[in-house]
């Protein structure tokens, strides 16, 4: 997946409107909460087949650091 259909598939699964970019750190984005982590997590483990932990997600400061747990 590349980085550009990455961050459609986040904003998308966050809802939100906000310009996302690999640098945007999460805490800067209001729609970043426990319902898009979940929703993360689900998108990882089901869809992509990636063996992500909550733990992992929590950790992420960055939209980069979200995009390589989805690419390991």
């Amino acid at each position: 997946m590349t980085a550009e259909k990455f961050i459609a598939k986040l904003s998308e699964l966050m809802d939100t409107e906000a310009a996302l970019d690999l640098s945007t750190r999460l805490a800067d984005v209001e729609d970043w909460d426990s319902l898009s982590m979940v929703s993360f997590f689900s998108f990882c483990n089901t869809t992509l087949g990636k063996k992500v932990s909550p733990e992992q997600i929590k950790a992420a400061q960055t939209v980069e650091d979200l995009f390589k747990l989805a690419a390991e």
